[in-house]
């Protein structure tokens, strides 16, 4: 793999997640042991997505390394990647599996992938990449029919994330690591519901996050660590 961005200065990064309160320690993260060792290919593909008018959904620059550590502290091969956007993260994760890796990425929005989809291609691993548009839960479904399993029932939920958390619990093996992000969505999980600084967005999705939460806190099917790096992470692995 080769790596660049080694005198990359963090003040180019624009990245609002982060639950650090200072942010020179922010900086100091990312001077440090981040942007060093940023591949020069993630480093071109984020720096083209801080312009975009959407750049909030993209994955901050600490995040992708833990993300690469997982892949290859468990040696995986296969991954599924659920809202793609211009795919900081999916290019990390395609950097990470090995060469017969497979990533199936999904969203909603082609248009997104396509901007990234060059970097992928000059990196080398666009052969990784299994690119699906559609809602998550379909995709994910059709994943299970090709492995004959029968799909879950119907989980009525705010956002479905339980319902994501089913689908992927059929999909990853025993010892297989299922990561979320966006898990303490700024801090407002900690918050009461009748915050006045709360909005009426923010209210909806810490409540169905701080739902998932307590769901994924008391599965006995994982091992979960949350981690407050990015927007919040929390990492499940499978035990049976």
């Amino acid at each position: 793999m080769a790596t660049g961005g080694g005198g990359v200065p963090s003040n180019t990064v624009s990245s609002s997640k982060t639950l650090l309160k200072s942010q020179a320690l922010y900086k100091y993260v990312l001077d440090t042991t981040v942007l060093p060792n940023e591949p020069e290919c993630m480093r071109e593909l984020r720096l083209l997505t801080e312009k975009h008018n959407r750049a909030v959904m993209a994955t901050p620059p600490d995040e992708a390394p833990l993300l690469r550590m997982l892949i290859k502290l468990t040696g995986a091969r296969n991954s599924i990647e659920g809202g793609v956007f211009t795919g900081y993260s999916l290019l990390a994760t395609a950097l990470a599996l090995p060469d017969d890796g497979r990533v199936v990425a999904i969203d909603t929005n082609p248009e997104y992938y396509e901007l990234g989809r060059p970097f992928l291609e000059k990196a080398g691993v666009a052969g990784k990449v299994d690119f699906r548009a559609g809602r998550a839960l379909d995709r994910l479904d059709e994943l299970l029919a090709r492995r004959g399993q029968q799909q879950p029932g119907p989980v009525r939920l705010r956002p479905s994330y339980a319902a994501y958390h089913e689908r992927l619990l059929r999909l990853v093996r025993v010892g297989g690591v299922i990561v979320y992000d966006n898990t303490l969505w700024d801090g407002t999980v900690a918050l009461p519901p009748d915050a006045p600084q709360l909005s009426d967005f923010d209210r909806r999705i810490s409540a169905a996050i701080r739902d998932l939460n307590a769901r994924l806190a008391a599965d006995g099917r994982v091992e979960v660590c949350q981690l407050t790096i990015a927007d919040g992470v929390t990492i499940c692995r499978r035990i049976v």
